[in-house]
């Protein structure tokens, strides 16, 4: 519990991954994926309950065995690669809601795919939206002004041009404001968020700005990646 609120967290760990098949088992560091967010429950103690979101059985039976409850599974409708968070997110809440008895005001989201993040920023997003009466807070990273949205550009029917129309009037580093993207360390969502607004952001959001590097996982290589940065992390702690 935080600021009085009940918190939940919610992993979600489908069993099918196009990039890399099982993906959530996959270890890094020695442990699979799906553990390394049970691992890390033990240094987060204002958690009220933590779940696997999952179809599949063997993700379950490891994420139970790494700390986290498994108490429902998730429905064949919510286990494609198209299906939104939200779906995912609300689906966990009131299951655990209803096989607990119980209310949550706070969902936590955290991906087994973002093996980079510490308890100090899953923290940071649950302390900054009960402290600051948020829907939602996500934690972010900077972007490289070299990849800013109004350097980017299209190719449509083999016509290129700026993605942004007002990229043409950019000649300095300068005449551009800093923009952020979703890094997938820790997401805090409220339950009237989740549940009233029908949204993981809600109308009135804030960020948790993270300045070391974060991986989210999708290819073998992100994997390869993710072992580099585990091993130059206090001779390989994480």
């Amino acid at each position: 519990m935080r600021g009085g609120r009940r918190v939940l967290v919610v992993v979600p760990a489908r069993g099918g991954s196009k990039g890399v098949p099982r993906k959530n088992l996959r270890p890094v560091g020695g442990v699979p994926l799906v553990a390394r967010v049970g691992s890390l429950l033990a240094e987060l103690p204002f958690v009220d309950r933590a779940v696997v979101s999952t179809d599949d059985d063997e993700i379950a039976a490891v994420a139970e065995k790494a700390g986290l409850a498994a108490p429902f599974r998730r429905p064949e409708a919510l286990s494609g690669d198209r299906i939104g968070d939200l779906e995912v997110l609300t689906h966990a809440l009131e299951a655990s809601e209803a096989a607990d008895g119980t209310q949550y005001d706070v969902v936590v989201m955290l991906q087994p795919t973002s093996p980079l993040r510490r308890a100090a920023h899953v923290e940071a997003v649950v302390t900054k939206l009960v402290e600051g009466n948020f829907d939602a807070v996500w934690t972010v990273g900077i972007t490289d002004l070299k990849y800013h949205p109004r350097k980017q550009l299209s190719l449509d029917a083999d016509r290129l041009r700026f993605y942004d129309d007002r990229g043409g009037e950019v000649v300095a580093r300068q005449q551009l404001d800093p923009v952020y993207h979703r890094n997938g360390a820790a997401y805090a969502i409220s339950r009237s968020c989740l549940l009233e607004q029908k949204s993981i952001l809600g109308r009135n959001a804030s960020a948790v700005v993270i300045d070391e590097p974060m991986v989210s996982i999708d290819t073998l290589e992100d994997f390869e990646r993710v072992e580099e940065a585990l091993r130059g992390r206090d001779g390989g702690a994480s």
